[in-house]
């Protein structure tokens, strides 16, 4: 097995989230805001992973020792860097969370409900009992608890198929077609920061992390073949819980249409 046999087994997974139909239904700003309001917990929960990366892949304790290979010590720091610390439109630095905050704030989306989350996150020291006692939809709370649970369960070769082939290897083909949706239908209103945001992501991931993390996959994965039989499983499950995630924001923009006509 390997990164291709990976991508075949995954392939009807990714064809049905480049063809989800969430993507026509975004033609107004108020639906645009609903879609921000449940992805930018993606946005959010995308850092756990890289952050569970770092903690297996480099040595972020002291006394400090040399991890086993530079190539994936690299990939993860970069990152890293790029995601805690990226410069702004305006040339601030921010992580990529906190410009898309900004990004929603400035189209007129609600906040609130993902910084309340990350209060009960914080209070509760207990990121499972948060998302099950959130009052979020449950295929929002079922693609947050993939999330932990792969971090949980620690095994390095997993977290990176998550990270690889359920985030930065779809991220390019994903967000273009989000950005396509937005640009045609909102010409004349001021999105330029979260254009900015989308199109950063396109650039890094499409680039530079994206082939830097299929190089990754090998390394962990080497020649083991349950380790890459796991690898295929999470990817699967990683794009599948994309799809509910998808699903549970084209149900929340169905029904704020009922509620407003």
């Amino acid at each position: 097995m390997n990164i291709q046999h990976i991508n075949n087994t995954i392939a009807p997974q990714k064809k049905a989230l480049l063809l989800h139909p969430l993507y026509k239904k975004v033609k107004t700003i108020e639906d645009l805001q609903c879609f921000l309001e449940s992805h930018v917990f993606a946005v959010w929960d995308f850092m756990s992973l890289l952050k569970a990366l770092q903690t297996k892949l480099t040595c972020t304790t002291t006394p400090w020792f040399a991890t086993s290979n530079p190539q994936t010590r690299y990939l993860i720091n970069e990152i890293v860097l790029a995601e805690e610390s990226d410069l702004t439109l305006d040339g601030r630095r921010q992580s990529h969370y906190e410009m898309y905050i900004e990004a929603m704030k400035d189209c007129g989306a609600d906040t609130s409900e993902i910084e309340r989350f990350l209060s009960e996150v914080h209070s509760l020291q207990n990121i499972f009992v948060a998302i099950r006692t959130s009052s979020l939809h449950p295929k929002i709370k079922a693609f947050l608890d993939f999330t932990f649970s792969v971090i949980e369960q620690g095994k390095p070769h997993e977290i990176a198929a998550a990270f690889t082939f359920g985030r930065e290897d779809l991220i390019p083909s994903m967000f273009t077609e989000i950005l396509k949706n937005f640009q045609a239908n909102f010409p004349d209103t001021d999105l330029s920061k979260l254009i900015y945001y989308f199109e950063r992501h396109i650039e890094l991931d499409a680039d530079e992390h994206g082939p830097m993390a299929m190089h990754m996959i090998n390394e962990l994965c080497e020649n083991d073949a349950r380790k890459w039989r796991e690898a295929e499983e999470i990817s699967v499950l990683a794009l599948e819980k994309r799809i509910g995630l998808w699903d549970a924001i084209e149900e929340h923009i169905m029904e704020n249409h009922l509620t407003t006509t």
